[in-house]
This record gives structure tokens, sequence and C-alpha cells, in this order.
């Protein structure tokens, strides 16, 4: 770890200014530089976790697949944020749940096991950083299981299209791997959207026409 990239870890991660010097020098000299391209898988399910991560740079998407190949979109870990997934999976000693890939390229340097479970055990900042990581995610994850399990595909959808900035840059695939559907299903349903004046598709590419009717759509399932 040079210079510069210390800088950068103290900066994206200020809870690291609160230790001890000599504990913050065991970090730079046990951390693992990590950097791979979009595409890259770190983690899979079923995997042996050894390292906890802290992003510099990049994106990371952390998924639950299923047998047929659908995904479940869990959380995207950016920079100066704690991978929860991996974070119990260290402090259980169990193994990956869940699949962690590349997004954008990212810069990480990977805390070993014993060095992570030391910092949470013995450093209080370092231990309430964690755990209001954890519990913001589990807030959100308990969100995701209400949408799987009480509401509808195109509800969901019409939901997330409105939560989107206009227009809307997102590719069929994308919203299904958000939603836990199928890309066809996805499709299907926007063009039913598109038909019924509520949307335009285009090329990656999605306007809503009739903000107050997909409102009403979403409202009358709750209904």
């Amino acid at each position: 770890m040079n210079a510069v990239e210390r800088e950068a870890l103290l900066r994206t991660y200020p809870v690291l200014q609160s230790l001890p010097l000599a504990r913050f020098e065991r970090i730079q000299d046990a951390a693992v530089r990590l950097q791979a391209p979009p595409g890259t898988r770190l983690f899979d399910a079923g995997d042996a976790c050894t390292h906890q991560p802290l992003v510099i740079e990049g994106r990371v998407r952390v998924a639950k697949c299923g047998s047929d190949g659908d995904e479940i979109l869990l959380y995207q870990l950016l920079p100066g944020e704690t991978c929860v997934i991996t974070a119990v999976t260290l402090l259980g000693a169990s193994r990956y749940p869940a699949t962690g890939t590349v997004e954008e390229e990212i810069l990480a340097f990977a805390l070993p096991r014993n060095l992570f479970v030391e910092l949470v055990l013995e450093s209080q900042e370092f231990r309430v950083f964690v755990f209001k990581t954890i519990s913001e995610r589990m807030a959100n994850l308990m969100a995701l299981v209400d949408n799987l399990a009480f509401r509808g595909v195109a509800e969901r959808l019409a939901m997330r299209l409105l939560s989107q900035e206009q227009p809307i840059a997102l590719t069929h695939q994308m919203l299904s791997d958000e939603l836990g559907t199928s890309r066809e299903v996805v499709s299907r349903i926007l063009k039913s959207f598109e038909q019924s004046g509520l949307v335009q598709l285009g090329r990656k590419r999605i306007e809503i026409l009739d903000r107050r009717a997909l409102h009403n759509l979403h409202r009358s399932t709750e209904a």
C-alpha cells in the first residue's frame, strides 16, 4: 500500500482514523490489494470466506442466484461501505450464501479474517460502523422480501420505474435482475405498459408518459 492508497483508504473509510497507529499499521501490512475488472466473480455461494474487502473505487453486485440461472439483487457494494454478506460470514466462520460480481472496476484492500474479527472485538468505533451497516442492510433486505413475497411483478416494476429519474437508462435485463424475474417477463409487462400509453420504450431507454396512471397501477394492487 503506497502513500496515495493509504490516504485514499483513510478518506474513504474515516472510521480507520480512530484506530491507534500501531493497529492501522497492521492493516497496512496485512491487507491484500485487490484490483479487478467488470465481470470478475469475487465470491460464489458455497465459497470459503477469508477476507473483508474495503472498497476504494468501483462497485460490486451482491446477488442470490437460483437454480434456473435467475438472480435477485441483494445490494450493491460501493466505496466506503461494508460488505454485509462477507462480514456476517466472517463472524460466523461460515461459507458465502450469495455471489459477488464486479460491476465497475474495483480497487480494494481486503482484511484477513483474524484482523477483521480483532477490529470488531477491540475497536468500538469499528464495531459500530460494521453493525450499523448490517442493521441498514437488514432493513433493506426485509423490504426486498416483502416486495418479492407480497407484490406482483407488474407492481414492483411500476414502483421501480417511478423511483427512477427520467429518462430511465436501464435495460430489460437489468430490471429483471433487480426484480428477481426473467427478462422475458419484464419485456412483456413493459410492452403492455407501452400499449396502455404509460411508457415509451427505446434502446436502453424507458420514458414515463403517464406518471399518474403508473402510480395508480401500483396503488390499485395494494387495495
